[in-house]
């Protein structure tokens, strides 16, 4: 049987233990201090604690799915302990400095960091093509107003009554997920299997016509031309979160237990 470790218990760790196979067993969950004793209570007798020490586990993967501050808060331990970690909050690597110190430590300690694909498809295809040279790559998010809501853009705009499509923003990967942590973490992905945070192209709009949340990737290079769109469901529980981020996380659990890994 393998363990599991959760870091943050939202709408998409939910999913993962409502998926999670039989062969693999959720083992504990790291909370933010704010949210400790209301999931003790919740998930009891499952152990929840404020870190991978205080749980006391050495699990065969830990998943974050809290969010960017989550992964800030727990990926340098998780990697320092030598343990494989799955990041869904991808945008907090696109703060430089960070990144390289996870990745130092997760060196130094032989740990793994995984990001999957999440609400988008196409990212091995993007990395491969990356081997023999990428000119250009675009990605543009479209998600219904509400989506928004929470977000920076809430600022500029009257969210309530676009009635329609409309840019919020338009840059680079790096701004994008930094800028919208809640919404934007695929850009950041793109940009780690693509040509970097910098370089890759992000448009996000609010769309009051669109039926979900839709992901549409452009690329160009020596390998010749991909052109990618996902309209994803949302979570019930968590609008701005494509149903499908959740499940490649269900995914990553499947891949624990199987000897073959697509």
């Amino acid at each position: 049987m393998k363990q599991l470790v959760l870091i943050g218990y939202g709408a998409m760790a939910q999913v993962i233990r409502q998926y999670l196979p039989d062969q693999v067993q959720l083992a504990g969950v790291v909370s933010s201090m704010r949210s400790l004793e209301c999931l003790r209570q919740q998930l009891a007798p499952l152990p929840v604690a404020g870190s991978i020490a205080e749980l006391g586990l050495r699990p065969d993967l830990v998943i974050e799915c809290g969010g960017q501050a989550a992964v800030r808060q727990h990926a340098m331990e998780v990697a320092t302990l030598g343990l494989p970690l799955v990041i869904i909050s991808s945008g907090a690597l696109a703060d430089d400095a960070f990144r390289h110190s996870l990745l130092a430590q997760a060196e130094q300690h032989q740990a793994e960091i995984h990001v999957p694909a999440g609400a988008i498809a196409g990212m091995e295809t993007l990395a491969a093509a990356r081997v023999a040279g990428i000119d250009r790559v675009e990605y543009i998010s479209r998600k219904p107003p509400s989506s928004w809501l929470g977000s920076v853009a809430e600022r500029q705009f009257d969210l309530h009554n676009i009635d329609t499509p409309t840019i919020l923003f338009h840059g680079n990967a790096r701004d994008a997920a930094l800028g919208f942590p809640a919404n934007a973490n695929v850009a950041a992905t793109v940009a780690m299997a693509g040509i970097g945070f910098d370089n890759t192209e992000v448009t996000l709009i609010a769309d009051p016509l669109v039926g979900g949340n839709q992901h549409q990737l452009r690329a160009s290079g020596a390998f010749g031309e991909l052109d990618l769109r996902v309209l994803g469901k949302p979570l019930p529980d968590n609008r701005k979160t494509s149903a499908l981020a959740a499940l490649s996380l269900v995914r990553q659990c499947q891949n624990l237990h199987s000897c073959l890994k697509v």
